[in-house]
């Protein structure tokens, strides 16, 4: 199935590493993987916690501009550079998503191709046609 649509975000690398921040199919949105880099800067660095709260600010943004909210959210695939870090980026999964309980995988152990990035994630979202 061809992308509905391509939501970007404007940053340097879609066009340049070919990808969209968010592509729509259907009744489906994909989110790429997102991390607490705002504007070109890491935010909450050596904070794990900080750093997941903002890649969901990050993602919740991209699932605006498509016309959906992390409600909508129905898997999550968290990335951390450390397991370490589980029970911090855990925390504020749970704080988002304590209610919508969507399907979820992390995995510890990842480069990053920032070493001060703790955390990427990763989401897809469903929401029925009206």
């Amino acid at each position: 199935m061809a992308a509905d649509r391509l939501i970007s975000s404007g940053g340097p690398w879609e066009s340049v590493i070919g990808y969209s921040r968010a592509v729509v199919c259907g009744e489906y949105v994909h989110v790429s993987g997102s991390t607490a880099t705002v504007d070109g800067v890491l935010q909450h660095e050596g904070d794990a916690y900080g750093q997941t709260r903002v890649a969901f600010e990050v993602i919740g943004a991209a699932l605006a501009q498509a016309g959906y909210e992390l409600k909508d959210i129905v898997r999550t695939r968290v990335y951390l550079a450390n397991a370490e870090d589980m029970d911090a980026v855990g925390k504020a999964h749970g704080e988002l998503f304590s209610e919508i309980r969507p399907a979820a995988t992390m995995l510890a152990g990842i480069s990053f191709i920032n070493p001060k990035m703790l955390v990427e994630i990763e989401v897809d979202a469903w929401k029925r046609a009206n």
